[in-house]
């Protein structure tokens, strides 16, 4: 699908989500560099908002566009990584007037927004499906680095459910291409600066149990983040750290966007589908990972979102 596509296509566009993680940046990134490689004729570009600083790390990166021109049309519009169309920010108006467009994902909330869609929710990353539509003999080390890297986020360095067999194998295929995976994971997964490691432990500090102890919630309002000097993408790992809290099966964590308005992530471990959470408040995303954003006080919105976890706590133990 994806080869006969882009050879008919003189323009190109790629585009992901709003506030792109490792698994975004190196889906898009190494899509970007594969096409770069083997179509070295065609106008390509990549559209993203600003990146984690530690993912500047991936080669390619540099040629992130964050503005688009005015006026531009592209033969196709590839969508990575991109639950619904909305959550394309500002490169949406180039996938609404492309010629054509695709939409590569792994979120189960994905509704095919695209006219070409290759959705598979149980897959690891979309780094994963970009992966399986390319040629390998054609994937070079920094393909292969990109596609690395946006795996390895997604997984949490292989951990998480959606990490299966095949997903070691594939992961096997890219280090033969020269990947340097401990050097990737500490720095793009790992390592934090000294600010991010302070708003982590304030975070870990204000958490609560609720629930029965069964949920974990933490929250770092926009005061908090201005005397940090972090912005909304330094805060990547704080949900993951207080899911792996003992005795606990949901994490939630929110971030104040501005007065009163939170982005809220949630994560599971076994039992609850925290994408069904997210849909009910208007998000979306995976089982075991999804988010959404609320207006309300932090104590509006935690109640809201208690209640809806409660609701399939009680399910499972009635099952």
């Amino acid at each position: 699908m994806l080869k006969n596509l882009v050879e008919k296509a003189s323009t190109i566009a790629i585009g992901g989500h709003i506030r792109p993680d490792g698994d975004c940046v190196g889906s898009c990134v190494g899509l970007y560099q594969y096409l770069t490689d083997n179509y070295g004729e065609k106008e390509i570009d990549i559209y993203l908002e600003d990146i984690p600083e530690a993912l500047h790390l991936i080669p390619g990166t540099e040629k992130i566009k964050h503005e688009i021109p005015e006026g531009k049309v592209y033969d196709l519009f590839l969508a990575l990584d991109c639950g619904d169309i909305k959550r394309l920010g500002f490169s949406q108006p180039l996938f609404e007037n492309a010629k054509d467009t695709v939409c590569i994902d792994h979120h189960i909330s994905n509704e095919a927004f695209a006219e070409h869609n290759y959705i598979v929710a149980d897959a690891s990353s979309t780094s994963e499906l970009v992966y399986n539509l390319l040629d390998k003999e054609k994937i070079t080390r920094e393909i292969a680095e990109a596609l690395y890297v946006g795996i390895v986020h997604d997984t949490g360095v292989f951990q998480y459910s959606c990490t299966a067999p095949s997903t070691f194998r594939m992961a096997a295929e890219l280090l033969e291409k020269g990947v340097d995976a401990p050097a990737l994971i500490e720095a793009t997964y790992y390592e934090k600066s000294y600010a991010q490691n302070q708003v982590l432990g304030r975070a870990l500090l204000e958490s609560m149990l609720l629930l029965d102890g069964r949920c974990i919630v933490s929250y770092i309002s926009k005061s908090v983040m201005d005397f940090y000097g972090v912005e909304p993408k330094e805060l990547d790992g704080i949900v993951s750290q207080l899911r792996v809290t003992k005795g606990t099966e949901v994490a939630v964590f929110m971030y104040e966007t501005a007065v009163n308005q939170w982005k809220v992530s949630l994560r599971s471990k076994k039992s609850i589908d925290v994408s069904r959470t997210a849909r009910y408040f208007g998000g979306g995303g995976h089982v075991r990972a999804a988010g959404f954003s609320m207006p309300g006080t932090f104590h509006d919105v935690v109640g809201n979102v208690a209640r809806q976890l409660e609701l399939q706590f009680d399910e499972t133990e009635e099952a």
